[in-house]
């Protein structure tokens, strides 16, 4: 055999390493292979060829058994089994870019799974590999390794302290720094993951300056980059007070607050976890009686939604806990609240007044009187009412009246609405009506003298409805004669008796 023909084996024999690889990694790309791939014994063929001498080779190799790893926890056991790991992460200095991105993505891949097979990870030198991948030029391979270290530090406080001893926090903060977004995202995202297991974790993220860093992208356009730095401060400040104080005073709120009104909705979402986490810190310093004045203080011909921002953090401070929802009444936001509602031309505005209102008032008996006092339910029933209110202003506004009705017990804040409400919101008043009138003598007689009970019988129910039985339990509170006094038509009876009566 000459020279020419052993070197054209050589080259058939790289042609055909190269076509098996590659057609490998095109059918683990699609999930529906796995099981016949693994059935196979893919990995084993896959093995030797990521120490093949040719590059595209050892790259692709890698790149079918990351796909492989990430449709399967078992075929990623397999790998972890095969003892490839070792082999792919020693040669990770040796090798150029590309070589460092696929073994990123295999170690992601394999790390997502379990607890068990993030810890092989971290076993076999895999953190330290990917920190040095952080440090490579090329924003793709930060971004794998960013992602892997990611999935590693998701699982517990043992992995996510892995990864910030072998120093990857410093290296995550200036991937936030970057000019890609792609690497900015997942760069605040492992943030996050780091932070959120324990205090010290999330003080370790806090120390690099990470925080400075996630205020500035919130003015950053992209969305997606939104979602994962609200969710990284999230994690950070939800430890404690003190380092809920250290997202406050780098002015995240100016920005975070503007997503209240984000079109996209995991924005909206991570901001109102953002805003629970800090619901505590919130009240402790103070900052409720703040938000109220800011509202009254932004009253009158401002205009533009201004007020929007604190209106939207007392609904969400309410929305958390009966204690922050009383710590919102008790700073007289109810009342503020109100004036809003009055002085609000357009609907968004009193739609997002409406909502609040019910997160306040939904909790207990207490928490609704609050908002019965401040004559809102009559209010919020004429604009539910009212043509004219966008469709988004009704829905809210029945939504708030439903859930505030089902826990007031304050029955003059009821009464006005038995004269304009419609059936469906009718049920919930005399619904409370039943429930309190049975126990309270006092009540029973205003409910008289008042006229509410002559209202109610001319109220028309459905034989058999929920409004009806709520009728018929209140009329069993009083004499028959009482009743029949305030039923329609009773005066022209009586008249009719004093006609036809004949004096002795």
């Amino acid at each position: 055999m000459t020279q020419r023909q052993i070197l054209k084996e050589f080259e058939q024999y790289q042609k055909y390493r190269l076509q098996f690889v590659q057609n490998v990694a095109d059918l683990a790309a699609r999930p529906q292979n796995t099981e016949t791939l693994q059935q196979a014994g893919v990995i084993s063929l896959l093995r030797p060829l990521l120490s093949d001498p040719v590059p595209t080779v050892q790259q692709t190799a890698a790149l079918a058994i990351g796909r492989l790893a990430n449709h399967s926890e078992g075929l990623a056991e397999a790998v972890v089994r095969g003892d490839i790991l070792p082999q792919l992460v020693y040669s990770v200095a040796l090798q150029n870019r590309f070589y460092k991105k696929a073994v990123a993505f295999v170690l992601r891949a394999l790390a997502k799974h379990s607890p068990q097979l993030a810890q092989a990870v971290v076993a076999c030198g895999g953190v330290d590999a990917l920190v040095l991948c952080l440090e490579e030029f090329d924003p793709e391979v930060k971004e794998a390794a960013a992602w892997a270290l990611g999935n590693i530090a998701m699982h517990n406080q043992a992995l996510s302290r892995a990864v910030v001893d072998a120093g990857a926090v410093p290296l995550l903060v200036l991937g936030l720094q970057e000019p890609s977004v792609a690497l900015k995202r997942i760069s605040a995202a492992t943030l996050g993951d780091i932070a959120k297991h324990t205090p010290q974790l999330a003080l370790a993220v806090v120390d690099s300056g990470t925080i400075a860093h996630l205020a500035q992208m919130m003015l950053n356009p992209d969305a997606k980059l939104k979602r994962q730095v609200l969710s990284a401060l999230s994690q950070i400040s939800k430890h404690s007070v003190d380092l809920a104080e250290l997202v406050v005073e780098a002015e995240v709120f100016p920005a975070a607050l503007a997503c209240l009104r984000h079109p996209d909705v995991h924005v909206q979402k991570n901001l109102t976890t953002l805003l629970r986490e800090m619901a505590l810190f919130i009240v402790n310093c103070g900052a409720v009686a703040s938000v109220v004045d800011f509202l009254g203080s932004s009253g009158g011909s401002s205009g533009g939604g201004v007020r929007l921002p604190g209106i939207m953090m007392l609904g969400y401070m309410a929305a958390h806990t009966e204690t922050l929802a009383m710590a919102v009444i008790m700073a007289k936001g109810v009342p503020q609240l109100a004036l809003c509602l009055s002085e609000e031309r357009e609907d968004h505005m009193k739609a997002a007044v409406a909502w609040a209102i019910g997160q306040i008032g939904h909790h207990t008996p207490e928490h609704a009187r609050a908002v019965g006092v401040a004559n809102l339910l009559p209010a919020l029933l004429q604009l539910y009412l009212d043509p004219d209110s966008s469709e988004d202003l009704q829905v809210k506004c029945k939504k708030a009246l439903k859930s505030v009705l089902q826990k007031c017990t304050h029955l003059p804040s009821l009464e006005p609405l038995l004269y304009e409400a419609p059936s469906n919101i009718l049920k919930h008043v005399i619904c409370q009506f039943s429930k309190v009138l049975p126990h309270d003598n006092k009540a029973r007689r205003l409910f008289v003298t008042s006229g509410g009970l002559k209202k109610m019988q001319e109220i028309e129910a459905e034989p058999g409805s929920a409004l009806q039985e709520y009728i018929i339990t209140i009329n069993k509170c009083y004499p028959e004669e009482i009743v029949r006094y305030c039923s329609p038509g009773y005066s022209e009876i009586l008249l009719e008796q004093a006609e036809n009566y004949q004096p002795e």
